[in-house]
This record gives structure tokens, sequence and C-alpha cells, in this order.
């Protein structure tokens, strides 16, 4: 079935309307910059760095409680030098979502925390909210949280990740998440596939994308068991080059195995 991206309201922090006409595409590239910038120093325990962007009044909250400035650099700092005795690879930042006026900014994304080498389970998840002031003509932080993702919000982004590797072709991503016993039928044809299948023609795909857009996401979690159902509305060009314009009404049904999400079955009905 033909996937789509986003549905940033399910992710974004609410701000103002009238700040996202303020944050221009190059705004935005910038504020990403800097909190991969911020999120390396972080992880390499760069104390100087890290004085000069995080302000004196500073207030990071986690689920025991407050820290400030100073501990915040010094937590970083210990946490540093213990990675460095036992060498992980460090947390991957994506699905930002970005708002900004002038002299303010919210940075929301995802942490993906990978999984050691040769382990079956799926990597962790948390997902970070960041506030900055300009001051002094740079940006420093304020403030910021971060949570675990709950059950649903990992199946969003899976849906989201899934999405990408639709666009690119990318069958390794059908290969790591669908289950053994997958099936997968085609919104287009009604034809039925298993795993083997599925991975080949995701990446024998000769459609080319040029609007996926994902609507109207609900998520339900019983159990080991998981029913995501959605809108895709798919825009682009067929093997022939012939544009094509769908809405989609998809079920998927994921099943928890080796302690993650698996894609179980998969259907997509076409909107007329």
């Amino acid at each position: 079935m033909t996937r789509a991206i986003a549905v940033a309201a399910l992710l974004a922090v609410a701000v103002p309307s009238s700040a996202f006409a303020q944050c221009s595409d190059a705004d935005k590239a910038a504020l990403m910059a800097f909190d991969k910038t911020w999120g390396d120093a972080t992880v390499r325990g760069d104390r100087d760095f890290l004085a000069n962007v995080i302000a004196d009044n500073f207030m990071g909250v986690n689920l025991v409680g407050t820290v400030d400035k100073a501990t915040t650099i010094a937590n970083a700092v210990r946490n540093a030098e213990l990675a460095r005795a036992n060498p992980q690879a460090p947390a991957v930042a994506d699905r930002f979502v970005i708002t900004c006026t002038p002299n303010s900014a919210t940075i929301t994304h995802r942490n993906v925390i990978p999984v050691p080498a040769g382990s079956m389970a799926g990597p962790t998840y948390s997902r970070s909210v960041h506030f900055l002031e300009k001051r002094g003509n740079r940006w420093q932080a304020v403030s910021s949280t971060g949570q675990p993702v709950s059950e649903q919000q990992q199946l969003v982004y899976m849906e989201m990740d899934w999405n990408d590797a639709a666009k690119n072709h990318d069958g390794a991503w059908s290969e790591r998440n669908y289950a053994p016993f997958a099936s997968d039928i085609s919104s287009r044809t009604g034809a039925i596939e298993n795993k083997v299948q599925a991975v080949e023609s995701a990446k024998t795909n000769k459609r080319t994308f040029d609007l996926l857009e994902l609507s109207e996401l609900n998520t339900r979690v019983e159990g080991d068991a998981a029913v995501v159902t959605g809108v895709n509305h798919v825009k682009g060009k067929d093997a022939a080059g012939k544009a094509f314009d769908q809405r989609v009404r998809f079920t998927d049904t994921y099943i928890k195995r080796d302690g993650r999400w698996q894609v179980w079955a998969t259907q997509g009905t076409e909107i007329r």
C-alpha cells in the first residue's frame, strides 16, 4: 500500500498561528543546525560550548524534577566520561517540528537510541522539546524537557518512517519491520503479497511521488496488537510518466514481537 508523510499536528507543540508566518525555511534550517550542534556538544561533554549556548536562567524539566544550567552541564560532562569508558551508538535526533518568531523558538524532535549490534530488539524512542530565546543576537536555550514516547506515538512515528521508506523505494525498511508472516494488500490492484514479495515490490516500484500527505490518523493498542487507520493523499507519476492523484483509506495492523512493533497486515481502499 502506498504510504504517506506527516501530520505534524500530532507531534508539535501548540503555538500561535502568527508564529508560523515569521519562521522561514532558512530560519528553521538554522535552528535545526543549532539543535544538532548543541546535541553533539552534549554528547562529547563540551563544557565551554554548553556554557555559551545554555542561558544563565536555564531550567531543564525531567521525570524526577528540574535542573539548572550548572547541573545540566555537569550531567553532560559526567555522562560523556561514562560513554567514553563504555562506548555506545549515540541517540539520533530527527522528525523536527520548529516554530519561531524573530526572538523566540520552539524545537521539538524525536530521539532514537539504536540497539546494540546483533540485538533483535527495536530502538528506544523519546521526544524532546526545547525553548530558545535570541539574546545578544544569538540563540540560547532557556528551557528543555523530554519524555518517553507512548505506544501510540511510536506507531505514528513508524507510519512516518514507513512513508519515507516508500518514497525512497527502501526495501530494507520492509525487511526489518514486516513480521515474517505479514500480508500486504494493494490498494490499486487488490493483490496480496507476503513479506518477501512486499520487500521486492518496495524496491522495484516505479512510481514517483510529488505529494504524500497523511490525515485522520487513529491508533488503537491492545496488549501486543495495534491498529492504525488513516487516509493517504498521494500524488505523483506512474511508471509510464502518467500523473495520478489518489486518496486511500488504510488499515495497518501491528504485532509486538521481540520488544518492537512489526507490520502484521496492511490494506488500503481508494476513496472515489
